[in-house]
């Protein structure tokens, strides 16, 4: 008897080591154990996103052949192609792939703390935070301040609304229906703070607020890149370390807290880390709405619930959403140049009715 538990545990090991890759950093104080499916769908939708890029950043006013665009990517294109590529097409794609990234972590996390596949940051208010400030700040800040403050002020305005958001919310700690109430709530009352920014402020400043409001990543320079890979590669890390009490959570805050998972603390620094990602991405693109909603759900449907897979494939969907939509803003109506936001909003309202639906029928 006691063999056959020695060969069945040799033989999960063996069928663990199979289905498993472990990541450890150097000092092996970190690791994420993932799911070889979760590194083929990585792989599959960074490939997908290459071919796409490669193929479509050549569309435009300026055709360039895609073995140019690749001979761009390894520094090697001919002069005649190198401002269109470096200086206005690059860019433009990287931040769109990276905002969508931020966008899609942000949601998972989101979801995860809250256990509400309805949570994102555009219904917790986190968003309207950020706009209401890049708002103010457009319509009172820029005559005194450079126009370069103004994703500093989204950010502050996405960390003020969401730590009004948990203050509010707390009573004896914060319990995730609490948080989605009261940040459905302030989401609402900054909308109104956003209208009334608009009315009162001239036609020229209002008609450029829309447009930053619908969301766009028209105009994206390397340094919005370099900013959003500051926010991500800082806060990605972290996410995935946390990964493990997120996949605790779900089992209710006092199954967490009785495996010894210091509830409070990890959801306040979840929170926070998820607050700089969705800040950043609507501080450099603006208010791009509904893929930290999607995004998640996307993911959860290709590589299942755990925390570790899902935020990266969450990330990769993310940036493939937000890319797409640019691409369809940048060429649909051409030579307009549409806000990419209103392609994520026309795909994401209906897909929000959806979920409400499915969890009506559920009930």
């Amino acid at each position: 008897m006691k063999r056959m538990k020695v060969n069945h545990g040799a033989s999960t090991g063996r069928l663990n080591k199979r289905r498993y890759v472990t990541l450890r950093s150097r000092n092996g104080q970190f690791h994420i154990q993932l799911e070889k499916k979760v590194l083929w769908m990585m792989g599959g939708l960074a490939l997908a996103l290459l071919i796409i890029g490669v193929i479509s950043v050549g569309w435009g006013d300026t055709y360039v052949r895609p073995w140019e665009v690749l001979r761009a990517i390894w520094g090697r294109s001919s002069d005649e192609y190198d401002f269109i590529l470096y200086r206005l097409r690059f860019p433009r794609a990287v931040t769109g792939v990276l905002v969508g990234a931020a966008l899609g972590i942000a949601g998972a996390v989101l979801q995860g703390i809250i256990r509400n596949p309805l949570a994102s940051p555009d219904i917790l208010g986190i968003t309207g935070g950020a706009s209401a400030a890049a708002v103010t700040f457009i319509a009172y800040g820029g005559a005194v301040l450079s126009f370069q403050w103004l994703p500093v002020a989204a950010v502050a305005g996405a960390l003020i609304v969401s730590l009004l958001v948990y203050v509010l919310a707390w009573k004896d700690g914060v319990t995730p229906i609490r948080l989605v109430l009261v940040g459905i709530g302030l989401a609402s009352a900054m909308s109104s703070v956003t209208t009334l920014m608009l009315v009162m402020s001239s036609s020229f400043t209002a008609g450029k607020a829309y447009i930053w409001l619908t969301g766009s990543v028209y105009g994206a320079s390397w340094s919005n890149v370099y900013t959003m890979l500051i926010a991500i590669g800082v806060c990605t890390p972290l996410v995935l370390y946390f990964a493990r009490s997120l996949n605790t959570q779900e089992l209710g805050d006092d199954v967490a807290t009785g495996l010894g998972v210091e509830v409070q603390r990890h959801r306040v620094i979840l929170l926070l880390l998820s607050v700089i990602l969705a800040g950043t991405a609507v501080a450099v693109a603006g208010a791009i709405g509904f893929v930290g909603l999607i995004a998640p759900h996307i993911a959860r449907r290709l590589v299942g619930r755990s925390m570790g897979g899902l935020t990266l494939v969450s990330a990769l969907v993310g940036g493939l959403l937000v890319y797409l939509a640019d691409l369809l803003a940048r060429t649909a109506f051409y030579p307009i140049d549409v806000p990419a936001g209103i392609f994520t909003a026309g795909v994401g309202a209906p897909f929000f009715l959806y979920l409400l639906l499915q969890r009506r029928n559920r009930h």
